[in-house]
């Protein structure tokens, strides 16, 4: 059986508060909504019960903010795309930043198991005013488990990702679980198995001041990180700033990124560091 899920969210600014409502159809929802910051930023905490994404399954995300209105949206566990026996899974979502709106999309990490038939697509408009930022961390097999992606079992296994910001920045490919050249040339993956990226985009131009305080800030983040040799940072156009780390696993990239998001939150918004409780459960 193939899950078919909708999830529609809507934030808008109330006074001092932004607050959020949503629609569900299947099983994607919204398991909390949490204000640990005060009335102004709407924590929600989004999942699927039954625990990853199958061939057949297709998932969205609907989700809209209004004028001046703060969320931060995240999950409490990986996404798993499992094995497939020939159907593609897929998970699209579409978010829409109106004027003066802030949002930070910081799921945790997607799993593509060996096998695995999967597209994950990431679409964020923003209108003139509106910021985000926003990750993306990706691990192809179970590297803990030593359970490899490029297993020759499962030599057939693909994940294709989009993120973009239409007009600004588009990152699109597809690993294939036999393309060795791409897993393991340094041009590549490099024998990494692990891809971060966390990027900080505006619905306008940031001045060049900014964005290069910006990746200042990423760049010394990098230097005391044990991942230095194999992260990055650039400003592709004047409305992003995007930072990019490969690793052997999940956690040091998470702490990476943890990190610089927690640094730009504070540089740019004057908003202090802050990790979402889900996350320590």
């Amino acid at each position: 059986m193939s899950w078919q899920g909708q999830l529609t969210l809507r934030y808008q600014r109330d006074g001092e508060r932004t607050i959020a409502h949503d629609r569900h159809h299947g099983p994607l929802r919204v398991l909390q909504r949490l204000y640990p910051e005060g009335p102004g930023i709407c924590h929600h905490v989004l999942v699927h019960p039954p625990g990853g994404i199958v061939g057949g399954d297709t998932l969205h995300i609907d989700a809209e903010l209004a004028p001046d209105s703060h969320a931060l949206i995240t999950t409490p566990g990986a996404t798993r795309f499992y094995k497939s026996t020939g159907e593609r899974a897929e998970q699209h979502a579409l978010v829409k930043l109106a004027a003066n709106s802030r949002l930070e999309w910081l799921p945790l990490e997607t799993l593509a198991y060996r096998g695995c038939a999967a597209h994950n697509r990431m679409r964020f408009e923003l209108a003139p005013g509106a910021e985000m930022i926003g990750w993306d961390v990706l691990a192809l097999g179970l590297p803990a488990a030593n359970e490899h992606f490029d297993d020759p079992q499962w030599v057939h296994g693909h994940y294709t990702q989009e993120i973009e910001l239409p007009g600004v920045w588009l990152e699109r490919g597809t690993v294939q679980a036999n393309d060795r050249r791409l897993l393991d040339s340094p041009l590549g993956w490099a024998g990494r198995r692990v891809m971060g990226t966390l990027w900080l985009s505006s619905g306008q131009a940031m001045g060049g001041a900014d964005r290069e305080q910006l990746k200042e800030l990423a760049r010394q983040c990098v230097q005391s990180s044990t991942l230095r040799a194999t992260a990055g940072v650039t400003s592709p156009d004047d409305r992003v700033v995007v930072l990019r780390v490969l690793a052997d696993r999940v956690e040091p990239a998470i702490q990476l990124l943890t990190e610089v998001w927690q640094q730009w939150r504070q540089q740019r918004w004057q908003l202090p560091p802050h990790t979402p409780r889900i996350w320590r459960m």
